[in-house]
């Protein structure tokens, strides 16, 4: 068999795409050896920018009526290059009244999330939820504005020029409504205040323009910013969330320092200070019944841990043994991303099930030990992929979720010490039934409108995860562990793209991954590779899917020896590190691959390390009988 030169007519082409004899020598052919391996350590682009807010918020709650009155501050500052005519705000508690788009839209998804179902349309005055905005101000001047649905829409009386800061000033009354999806009142578990997306949040501008989505109980995107907030509440109710309380001795609650006297005034509410810096987000819980405990790691971050007193012993004891294995899941994430830059992270009861905040998470707390453990690593780690590089996972929710899920499962596996060789085996598995299903959306659907919830959650999650299993296998594990150290030394406390974490991995390995960014997230293309014949040393392999891939193959030979060959795809301009005898490339266009060996060849195994997603399994390997 001759091997292919481009440029011969098609009536030349044999039946192999390419074919290349090899020895155990692990020698590359010359036009890999003349590869440069570049690797760009320059910094995020000089003509990157993004927004900035700075909120002063001062909040009056009644615990009785679950309504609240707030005065805001926001000063806004316009780093773009473009004048802004309009600003907007999301006011997600409006998203909780019948005939809103998330009632409908949960009303006549295919699988509504049972959280919700319709139980928003049945929410009486006294149940919903709303913000409503009395009065605006730009700069002391009253503006105009209008409600519609949950986002506010401001017509300025005068433009934000590039560079400038704008103060608005606002007034507005809220209900919290009933606990139905992540906020609300009173949740399964009794929990009082579960209050995240809560106030008017200043809605992202950025080089792709606004983000206004409607709020359908899907992701978020914000601004980064400085939050000051004041909360005058009951003096019972203990809080916890994002930020640091800056009136420990005059709030109590497990706050103060415990050397020093307290100074809590005797009035019907305690006044609670907090600020939280460099954060796009601000959340909080509060409960008269929760047991605060603090638990202090070697490095002085602040762990609190905060949920009901009576929760029955074997749910409590979960909550203690917790407290340990939260600073571990803090350590490994610090290690293997980057350092946890705050001082203090909350894990709170509340919620309806989990979620990430800023500093904090809201978790139900009756479950069973690997859950809690299981559900405290997926949202702590969230505090890296979304919380310090914050993509906009209403676009792109795969690069928080399914990046979360890696990074968890991972800790998860070394912490428990399950030590599974492949510990995202699962998502391996959630992948391949929607696949087989036809039930597969292209990651570059929008949060909101993926067809099924099923869809949404196995792109989010699994598929997503699966990104950086297979960035594992392109470009090598270790690699990928320096791509995710200098993707958060890169990017965080900024907005990347999904370019961003392309680019990154691009620059520390040397190696091409624009078609893989495509295949893998802007397509429904599958990959499925076989083993299509072999004749003594010879092999030919055939690709199938539609998505290419580089190819790792593993022959047993008939004298018993065993031999690893790697099969770059040619796109990627290079090769992983490996201790694997490199062949000559495949290419995308070859239907077919043909390589001959040394010795005579009694099995052949496609994908040994089974971190490639091929959809079928079954031609992947042969056997001589």
């Amino acid at each position: 068999m001759k091997k292919i030169v481009l440029g011969l007519s098609l009536l030349s082409i044999v039946s192999c795409a390419s074919t290349s004899t090899v020895n155990n020598n692990n020698v590359k052919n010359p036009i890999q050896k003349s590869r440069i391996q570049n690797i760009n350590n320059t910094p995020v682009s000089q003509n990157y920018w993004q927004q900035h807010v700075n909120y002063n918020m001062d909040i009056d709650m009644d615990v009785k009526t679950y309504q609240y009155k707030g005065i805001q501050k926001l000063v806004y500052t316009n780093n773009s290059p473009d004048k802004l005519e309009k600003v907007f705000y999301h006011l997600y508690f409006n998203a909780f009244q019948p005939n809103s788009q998330m009632d409908v839209r949960s009303r006549n998804i295919k699988d509504p999330d049972k959280r919700v179902g319709d139980r928003i349309s049945k929410l009486s005055s006294s149940e919903i939820g709303y913000i409503k905005v009395n009065s605006l101000k730009q700069n002391g001047t009253i503006v105009k504005h209008q409600t519609v649905g949950t986002i506010l829409e401001v017509t300025l009386n005068k433009a934000i020029q590039p560079g400038e800061s704008v103060t608005f000033d606002m007034l507005f009354d809220a209900q919290v409504p009933k606990q139905i999806r992540r906020s609300g009142r009173n949740n399964k578990e009794g929990v009082a205040l579960s209050m995240a997306q809560w106030y008017p949040k200043m809605a992202e501008y950025d080089f792709e323009g606004w983000h206004t989505p409607p709020y359908l109980g899907r992701e978020f995107h914000g601004v980064w910013g400085d939050f000051n907030v004041t909360l005058h509440i009951d003096k019972n109710y203990t809080v916890g969330g994002t930020g640091y309380v800056e009136n420990p001795q005059e709030v109590g609650h497990g706050y103060e320092n415990k050397k020093e006297a307290l100074n809590i005034p005797s009035t019907e509410k305690l006044t609670w200070k907090f600020t939280a810096p460099n954060v796009h987000d601000f959340t909080w819980a509060a409960d008269p019944n929760y047991k605060h405990d603090v638990y202090t790691m070697d490095n002085g971050i602040d762990l609190h841990f905060l949920y009901k007193k009576d929760l029955p012993s074997e749910f409590r004891k979960n909550w203690e043994k917790l407290q340990p294995k939260t600073a571990e899941l803090m350590t490994y994430f610090s290690k293997h991303i980057g350092q946890y830059p705050y001082k203090q992270y909350s894990v709170i009861q509340g919620g309806d099930g989990g979620m990430e905040y800023a500093m904090s998470t809201l978790i139900t707390a009756k479950r069973k030990w690997g859950s809690l453990f299981g559900v405290t690593a997926h949202e702590l780690a969230h505090t890296w992929f979304q919380f310090l590089l914050a993509s906009n996972e209403t676009k792109h929710s795969w690069m928080d979720e399914g990046f979360t899920t890696y990074i968890s499962n991972k800790a998860e596996n070394v912490i428990s010490g399950k030590n599974d060789e492949n510990p995202h085996a699962g998502s391996y598995r959630y992948y391949n039934y929607v696949v087989e299903n036809n039930l597969e959306e292209s990651l570059s659907t929008h949060a909101d409108r993926y067809h099924t919830n099923m869809a949404y959650g196995m792109g989010s999650y699994s598929k997503g995860n699966i990104f950086l299993t297979h960035l594992e296998y392109i470009i090598g594990e270790e690699n990928t562990a320096k791509t995710l150290k200098k993707y958060f030394n890169d990017f965080s406390f900024k907005h990347p793209t999904p370019n961003d974490i392309k680019r990154t991995a691009e620059k520390v390995s040397g190696i091409q991954l624009d078609w893989f960014l495509n295949e893998w997230t802007q397509t429904t293309h599958t990959i499925d590779y076989g083993v299509k014949s072999v004749n003594g040393k010879e092999i030919t392999l055939e690709r199938i899917g539609k998505m290419p891939m580089p190819i790792d193959v593993e022959v047993v030979y008939t004298d018993g020896s065993k031999e690893s060959f790697n099969i770059p795809l040619r796109m990627m301009r290079g090769e992983k590190p490996t201790k694997a005898t490199i062949i000559e490339d495949w290419t995308f266009a070859h239907p077919t691959y043909c390589f001959t060996t040394s010795k005579i060849v009694k099995s052949v195994q496609i994908n040994p390390s089974k971190l490639m997603a091929d959809v079928n399994l079954n031609n992947d390997s042969f056997t001589k009988n």
